[in-house]
């Protein structure tokens, strides 16, 4: 209620019904079990959660009226477009804004910034440039839509928001098809919340009367609300559905064409190989390849070239990943057993491996492999280091060498190459022995990028403490054995 006893235009988002009670209620109205009545053989790469759908609201609305920590503003690079969205938040936000507003010095396509929300119930406004869409520059396009989303949500969890209010970033003066940028947007906010869902409250998606209907065609595919509508909805996925946060993967939408279609190629080029189709989807067509026989014996006689090799081993790695896309690997994840934190002296990626949290006698091995591939796919397209802590690891968390063998066989070529450091942290004798043998005889290229490291203090020369996410027992097993950190230490030249 204002001053003078009228209510008040803007609306509270905790009074707004969630993704999920629109569907309940039905099934409660028709008598429903809401027990899904047939079994799921294939796991859609979005699977119903329930957790991730409470957080999901989907409005009929304008997003300026929005009682939200922060509300989105789509613009133009110069932050003065004229569209019914920026309008709206202007009108009621105040002149203020447009002060605050040319401090900013503009804004580029896929960027996010950030101003106060003046007069508006939102404490924040996130403003965002969204590209304008040519067909021939439809990847370019894409990338840019996905960055929007993902740069707002990245703002909002650094400062720490507790609902985002999203409006249709593409605009219709920009000309990007509705269907397709709801895809990008549902996809990118899906994948955040995977990873970083404790982070935020509430998102709720404003739309109008003209989008509603997109929107409400299109959430079930990636916020679907039981078994049964993730089953339904599974063949209605578009082929490229991104990588682990939802980013457009250009290379898995290219078919590679030969210099001469119809004609083939010549029999001495490696026989099964030769009709090389890149990695396009997760459908069964997509997986065909040679006989697979006949390419190990292949192997074994040593007539496969090198370069066929690497064409084999690119599609076994890309089957795993649209397995590790495909499978529900959420009891692998709650284990916190790898996890990305901050950035190494050298500004590479922190990858954090916690041995005590990984029961090797009681979980599936092969989907601990699907999770680490999961994972790691989008780090390793850039340098990074791995730190693994051996911190007080038992018999039962041990990874034995063959495990450690196929995983090193399955990654991709970049995994290796980007990987740049391998911090063993609190080893024993035994693990040094272990890992002597294991990078001696098994792989190669790895024994010079291990560094043993006896303490937290050693490590932090490499890496800044603020930069690392620690387990308390690890910090408390190094206070014991070493003392407690003090910065005045000398570097250690080990590392």
């Amino acid at each position: 209620m204002d001053p003078l006893g009228a209510p008040s235009q803007f609306v509270d988002v905790d009074s707004l019904p969630g993704w999920t009670d629109a569907y309940e209620a039905k099934q409660l109205d028709s008598h429903q079990n809401p027990v899904e009545k047939s079994p799921v053989d294939v796991r859609s790469p979005f699977p119903y959660r329930k957790d991730i759908n409470a957080k999901i609201i989907l409005w009929k609305g304008d997003v300026a009226l929005l009682n939200c920590t922060a509300i989105v503003n789509t613009s133009n690079e110069s932050l003065t477009d004229k569209n019914p969205v920026s309008e709206s938040i202007f009108m009621h936000a105040g002149p203020d804004l447009k002060d605050e507003l040319q401090k900013l010095k503009g804004c580029r396509t896929g960027e996010a910034k950030l101003t106060k929300g003046f007069n508006l119930a939102a404490r924040f406004i996130i403003h965002t440039v969204g590209p304008k869409y040519k067909s021939r520059y439809r990847t370019a396009a894409e990338s840019s839509l996905y960055s929007c989303y993902r740069n707002v949500l990245q703002l909002a969890k650094e400062q720490a928001m507790c609902s985002v209010g999203f409006c249709v970033i593409n605009s219709l003066k920009r000309c990007y098809p509705l269907e397709d940028a709801t895809h990008i947007a549902l996809r990118t906010v899906r994948r955040f919340l995977e990873i970083h869902g404790e982070t935020l409250e509430k998102v709720v998606f404003a739309v109008s009367e003209l989008e509603e209907a997109t929107y409400q065609k299109l959430l079930p595919l990636y916020f679907p609300r039981s078994l049964e509508e993730e089953r339904q909805s599974l063949p209605y996925l578009p082929a490229d559905i991104g990588n682990a946060e939802g980013e457009p993967v250009v290379p898995e939408r290219q078919i590679r064409i030969t210099e001469k279609p119809g004609v083939p190629d010549d029999a001495s080029d490696e026989e099964g190989l030769e009709a090389d189709l890149s990695f396009i989807g997760s459908h069964a067509f997509a997986r065909m390849e040679g006989d697979v026989d006949k390419q190990r014996r292949l192997i074994l006689q040593g007539q496969l070239s090198e370069a066929a090799l690497q064409k084999q081993h690119q599609r076994n790695y890309n089957r795993w990943l649209c397995q590790a896309r495909a499978e529900d690997l959420s009891d692998i994840a709650s284990l916190k057993a790898l996890y990305q934190t901050g950035v190494d002296n050298c500004g590479r990626t922190v990858m954090v491996v916690v041995g005590r949290n990984i029961p090797v006698t009681l979980i599936d091995m092969e989907k601990a492999l699907l999770y680490f591939i999961h994972v790691m796919d989008h780090i390793t397209v850039k340098e990074y280091v791995l730190v693994y802590f051996h911190t007080l690891t038992n018999d039962y968390n041990q990874l034995d060498s063959n495990f450690l063998k196929k995983l090193y066989d399955v990654v991709d070529a970049k995994y290796k190459r980007n990987l740049k450091a391998l911090y063993f942290v609190h080893p024993t004798f035994r693990s040094k022995v272990s890992a002597w043998f294991f990078t001696t005889f098994t792989v190669s290229g790895l024994k010079d990028k291990i560094h043993y490291v006896e303490s937290l203090q050693q490590l932090f020369t490499a890496i800044p403490p603020e930069q690392i996410d620690l387990p308390p027992f690890v910090l408390e097993y190094d206070a014991r054995e070493n003392g407690p950190y003090c910065s005045s230490y000398p570097p250690s030249p080990d590392l």
